[in-house]
């Protein structure tokens, strides 16, 4: 008998496994947006316990754990780390049907081998099962990156850290690449002056900057976009609930910087004008050097006031958030565009209702230059399971190119999570499997082969332009599809060994 996750797990058609196991099982991994922590990269961090690789800072778990009765000591508290996985294990089968109960067991069987279902009564043997592979070095932070033939990991990182952990990484000789992303929200937060002005004076620390002015503030931006290039960095990442299109004077700039610098409130319409113009600067910052732009829209945070005064942000009290979207992302965008100044983006929308309003606002902004530029993001947060993947990839496909997507990434604080590459790799190929079934899609191997493969890995390496940093990977399986995607520059990139340029 088949254990619960076998090789043809999701895998409904003869077709799916075809294209699964021919095609998407062994591409390597270009993890490009996680929120690992670079320390533990750095430090190659050692995990004592299965709770500390996958209970310690997993709100998923945490929120399925209070939805059943589970008090918040086995959560977040200060319960035993036996005790709180105890807690998870009686928990996991009142998950059926939703996505953990998938993630469980696919995540015991990837990394321990594990094939039991997690219950009160298995608790017990899986916990000292795990617990003697985590006292081996394959499970160590590295040892999981190589497992899982990562070849790249695209951290999460302020502006106003110090990235001493990405240095040492950029000198490493390890197997796999760890670079920087540019996540500069806290610059735009002067509605909160007392924590922004905090974080300001990092950020003048960090960029060896005085900064009292507005362009003082720029200039501070430009320095760490520099300091994160030098060592890897590709992108920028944004968390919004909405797009901001206030556009305003610079002389009304300044005064709005000066009056949060000393401290004072600001109106509503006067942080959107500021918080506006940060992101077109490092928009511009990022179309300047070739990098992607990200914009992770409509999540709705720190809903439960109680909880986040004793808990403190991202502990599981989010949720979708139903803001209107479309007009004022479209005016971020165009305003860009206008200027010749739209870098590579990607959209991510957490409402599910948005995709097709994200779906079609790709089409605006392309501009012949650059395959693929605006990306429908992969099904995020809340959207990362089953039903959210194949509502995304519908909606990309009937509304754009599905052949020029970047596909999946983890978006996670833990090391547990690389199997989501896996499922999402699964639902894709059962979701192509079937319509081959269904004669939608011909059954031509030299379609669905380059298909499949880019969508996987080969369409992100070239669109963050990632043959520089890579080179000749190890890890790579096959040497890069020729059909992945390409610019009408890209033998001027191959030939100067740099990534595809940008739009000027």
């Amino acid at each position: 008998m088949k254990g619960f996750i076998h090789d043809d797990f999701l895998l409904t058609t003869r077709t799916a496994r075809r294209l699964y196991h021919e095609y998407a099982e062994q591409e390597p991994i270009l993890d490009f947006h996680c929120h690992l922590p670079p320390r533990d990269l750095a430090e190659n961090r050692r995990f004592q316990n299965l709770f500390e690789i996958w209970l310690e800072g997993d709100h998923y778990k945490w929120r399925a754990m209070r939805s059943n009765g589970v008090e918040e000591r086995y959560c977040t508290g200060d319960a035993p780390p036996y005790e709180k996985f105890l807690a998870w294990a009686r928990t996991v089968p009142y998950t059926l049907r939703n996505p953990l109960y998938h993630w469980t067991h696919l995540e015991l069987k990837r990394y321990f081998g594990i094939n039991l279902l997690l219950n009160e009564q298995t608790a017990p043997k899986i916990w000292q099962r795990a617990n003697e592979r985590l006292a081996g070095t394959q499970l160590s932070a590295h040892g999981i990156l190589q497992k899982f033939r990562v070849q790249l990991v695209g951290t999460t990182d302020d502006p106003a850290d110090d990235l001493r952990y990405h240095a040492a990484l950029a000198q490493s000789r390890l197997p796999f690449k760890v670079i920087p992303t540019f996540r500069p929200d806290k610059a735009l937060q002067i509605q909160q002056p007392d924590v922004w002005n905090s974080w300001l004076d990092r950020l003048a620390a960090a960029a060896n900057v005085d900064i009292g002015t507005w362009d003082d503030l720029l200039l501070a931006l430009e320095r760490r976009h520099e300091a994160f290039g030098r060592l890897g960095a590709r992108a920028s990442d944004h968390g919004l609930e909405t797009a901001f299109a206030t556009f305003s004077s610079e002389a009304r700039l300044r005064a709005i910087f000066r009056k949060a610098r000393r401290g004072k409130m600001v109106t509503p319409e006067e942080r959107d004008a500021f918080a506006t113009h940060v992101m077109l600067h490092v928009a511009r910052l990022n179309a300047a050097k070739g990098w992607v732009m990200q914009l992770h829209l409509g999540a709705l945070r720190n809903n439960n006031t109680r909880r986040f005064r004793e808990l403190g942000p991202d502990t599981g009290f989010d949720s979708i958030g139903d803001f209107p979207q479309a007009r004022s992302l479209a005016a971020f965008l165009d305003r860009l565009d206008q200027d010749d100044a739209l870098p590579r983006t990607i959209l991510y929308n957490l409402n599910p209702a948005d995709n097709y309003v994200f779906g079609t606002m790709l089409g605006n902004f392309m501009d012949g230059r650059v395959a693929g530029k605006i990306q429908l993001g992969p099904a995020w947060w809340f959207l990362d399971q089953k039903e959210g993947m194949e509502w995304q990839l519908n909606a990309l496909s009937n509304l754009g190119l599905l052949s020029r997507f970047v596909g999946m990434v983890t978006d996670s604080r833990s090391f547990m999570s690389y199997p989501r590459h896996e499922y999402y790799r699964r639902v894709l190929c059962n979701l192509i499997g079937r319509d081959v079934e269904l004669g939608e899609i011909p059954n031509d191997p030299s379609l669905l082969g380059p298909l499949i493969r880019n969508l996987c890995y080969g369409n992100a390496r070239t669109y963050f332009g990632f043959d520089e940093i890579l080179g000749s990977s190890s890890f790579e399986s096959r040497p890069p599809d020729k059909h992945r995607i390409s610019t009408h520059n890209s033998d001027a990139a191959l030939a100067s060994g740099g990534p595809p340029p940008a739009a000027a």
